[in-house]
């Protein structure tokens, strides 16, 4: 049966009558090869209506439609357990396991999750969000069936990008010598580990996980052993012939018995070689070749830019065009940049000026906009892949021999290289500068994906310099302040767009440490000062409208502007932070810990995230959720002070 093909996303919900006949993939395992044929037709066409109308991750589930289906064909689940990689590729996963009609509200505040969760549903046997844990995880799951003694087996799902990410190969070296049960699926849709081989890979791959090979291929161990070199010969020349036409020999050398590559998208060959796979003892690694959106034409063309898409905004109803409207200029509002564009732009204009400057980012060149700087310095940019922690020491290498790089990461996935930061770095006070992304809520992705922990794990690394912008032109000219600084400096900015400065064209630096009184109280006595640290500052100069009081832009979160926060807390009752990042060690920490250094007593009122992980949502939802937005802070500050 061919596999349906679609142009478009269809507005309209699909007829999926064999989708909708089941709530769980228990009924999947009583179907023929045509009725598997069906639903993943049925499936396909439900994932393109459902991302439409909600919005989301895109061309990695239409990828693996196929094979989510063959496995919770082939497999037990949940007992058996299924570990998705990232979870990018997990939504056909959600719609076979019970949350078909809930898929209209992923990502929305009150959702369903952006990724696997444990809490959501059985069937997601681990959380993820962060790429290439699953491999970890899933051995983690089966040695621990093996010291139960259950009879369990557990499958990991990894893509090819996920791979590049050393700690994809740590799970693998000590995989293949433990002897557990797991198998690992390598989705291979970029063609970065081997080129499509076609029909005779295909064949290898039926008799490389056939049982009778098998059978024969550990009889023939015993027989070989038997003779001098014979069992060395025999290995070899396996090896050999597997290696003409796939990657077999790294992974069989890592203790893994390798099948493949095959045919993502061959149903009937992907549900026969599971069914093989699924009884056999010890790691087993199978390779197959996905197209990224397969299914949907113009996502197969552009696989990046389908990446995740939007939701489908509802046509609008026919009427007459009104007449075009005579626009003042001087009425126009501001231009809104977001800050990764204002970083990109920085980035090539300082690096037209320093032929010293290096860009380094760990695959997220289009996310933190490195796209022109990768064409207009290419043999200055590197993309390290996956592999937050290789990029960090690579600039600390590149530091050491007087250059000047720039770190560009989004703020959770600088999590992963901590201990770089601090060792390969700080400690030797190298000159390195991190541009951070993400910083704060960033929205539907959910608690991986929120910058929330930043400022308090960088505030605590000695020498650190950590600046927050409160607009565009700050964030151009704090990039320039930490490039000049000689030690590692960061500018954490959040998701999206800036309140809409006007950004200059000049590098000249901001002043570091120093704070902007950008609102005085109009009458004397007033009893509020806001301190405000970045993003926050659009609420804050709300706020200090509404209550008539002072307000500070703190703009370096490390140093303090420490005169600054000592006359504020001199002139007023009352001194407020606010930031977008959890309380506890963040900016507002640091004003406490100066007033309490000084010995200045005077009450302090630190707005922040909550201690706990904050939920999926859009930014305004979740900062109003949080009180920070600028109903929020109002509301705090007169329960602090009730009659002011």
């Amino acid at each position: 049966m061919p596999m349906k093909l679609f142009d478009k996303i269809p507005r309209e919900r699909p007829a999926t009558p064999l989708l909708d006949s089941f709530d769980h993939p228990a009924a999947l395992r009583a179907m023929n090869a045509k009725q598997l044929a069906q639903l993943a037709d049925e499936l396909r066409a439900y994932l393109l209506y459902s991302v439409g109308q909600s919005g989301g991750h895109f061309g990695a589930g239409l990828g693996v439609v196929e094979l989510t289906v063959a496995l919770h064909q082939a497999f037990d689940t949940p007992f058996d357990r299924l570990v998705w990689d990232v979870g990018h590729q997990a939504y056909p996963h959600k719609i076979l396991t019970g949350r078909r009609d809930a898929m209209l509200s992923i990502r929305q505040h009150g959702g369903l999750a952006a990724f696997p969760r444990r809490s959501e549903s059985e069937y997601d046997t681990f959380g993820v969000g962060h790429s290439s844990t699953s491999i970890s995880a899933a051995l983690g799951m089966a040695l621990a069936a093996r010291a139960r003694g259950e009879k369990r087996r557990v499958c990991a799902v990894i893509g090819d990008g996920a791979l590049t990410a050393g700690m994809a190969y740590e799970a693998l070296a000590h995989a293949g010598h433990v002897d557990a049960n797991l198998l690992v699926i390598l989705n291979d849709n970029e063609m970065s580990i081997s080129e499509n081989v076609g029909g005779i890979a295909t064949y290898l791959a039926r008799v490389l996980s056939s049982k009778p090979y098998l059978k024969m291929r550990e009889e023939g161990k015993k027989v070989l052993s038997h003779l001098p070199g014979a069992l060395e010969l025999a290995r070899r020349t396996e090896e050999h012939m597997k290696g003409m036409v796939s990657p077999a020999t790294l992974f069989e050398e890592m203790g893994f018995h390798y099948i493949g590559p095959l045919d993502g998208h061959d149903l009937e060959m992907l549900t026969q070689t599971l069914h093989n796979l699924r009884d056999l003892e010890g790691p087993q690694f199978l390779h197959i070749k996905t197209c990224k959106g397969k299914g949907f034409l113009p996502a197969e063309a552009d696989p990046i830019g389908y990446h995740a898409i939007t939701k489908l905004e509802k046509p609008a109803a026919a009427k007459s065009p009104p007449a075009p409207a005579k626009l003042d200029p001087s009425q126009a509002g501001p231009v809104k940049r977001k800050y990764c564009n204002v970083f990109g732009e920085w980035l090539c204009d300082m690096a037209a000026t320093d032929a010293r400057l290096i860009g380094i980012t760990p695959a997220m060149r289009e996310g933190s906009d490195l796209i022109r700087f990768s064409k207009e310095y290419p043999e200055r940019y590197f993309d390290v892949a996956i592999a937050e922690q290789h990029a960090v020491t690579l600039a600390a290498g590149m530091a050491c021999e007087a250059m000047k790089p720039v770190v560009a990461i989004y703020s959770t996935f600088l999590q992963r290289g901590y201990d770089q930061l601090i060792h390969d770095i700080a400690v030797q006070h190298l000159d390195v500068t991190f541009a951070i992304d993400r910083a704060g809520l960033v929205g539907e992705d959910g608690p991986t994906h929120h910058g929330s922990m930043d400022l308090s794990f960088l505030r605590c690394v000695p020498d650190m310099v950590i600046l927050a912008p409160a607009d565009e032109a700050e964030c151009r000219a704090m990039l320039s302040a930490a490039y000049h600084h000689p030690g590692p400096a960061a500018v954490r900015y959040p998701r999206g767009s800036g309140p809409g400065a006007v950004i200059p064209d000049h590098l000249e630096p901001l002043e570091i440490g120093k704070a902007e009184l950008r609102r005085t109280s109009k009458k004397q006595g007033t009893r509020i000062a806001l301190l405000a640290f970045g993003s926050l500052n659009t609420a804050a100069a709300e706020v200090a409208e509404r209550l008539d009081a002072t307000y500070l832009n703190m703009r370096s979160v490390k140093p303090l502007d420490r005169d600054a926060v000592l006359a504020a807390a001199d002139d007023h009752e009352l001194i407020v932070t606010l930031e977008e990042n959890v309380i506890a060690g963040g900016a507002g920490s640091a004003v406490n810990e100066l007033l309490a250094a000084e010995g200045v007593q005077v009450e302090v009122l630190n707005l922040g995230l909550p201690d706990a992980f904050v939920e999926h949502g859009t930014p305004a939802e979740l900062l109003a959720e949080c009180g920070l937005d600028a109903d929020g802070v109002e509301k705090a500050i007169r329960t602090r002070l009730p009659e002011g």
